[in-house]
């Protein structure tokens, strides 16, 4: 049967970030989230010809009711 279980490793050391396996010796697959996967360029880019032209939500509507009348925000 096969399990997953959650770890760090930095140079040989394993540290369990859970539950252990309770055997002394096993055999693993070991599978490395790279940092390159981590990427913070985004996906997708907006054309040119559209920059600009929309709007969020909030600039289109206005609440019906105003903030001071709120209770949940007193």
């Amino acid at each position: 049967m096969l399990k997953s279980y959650d770890v760090t490793i930095e140079g040989d050391r394993i540290k369990w970030l859970g539950e252990k396996p309770k055997v002394r010796a096993t055999r693993a697959i070991i599978v490395i989230e790279e940092e390159s996967l981590l990427s913070s360029t985004p996906k997708r880019k907006t054309p040119a010809h559209l920059i600009g032209q929309g709007k969020t939500l909030g600039d289109i509507v206005s609440p019906i009711v105003d903030q001071e009348d709120w209770e949940c925000l007193k």
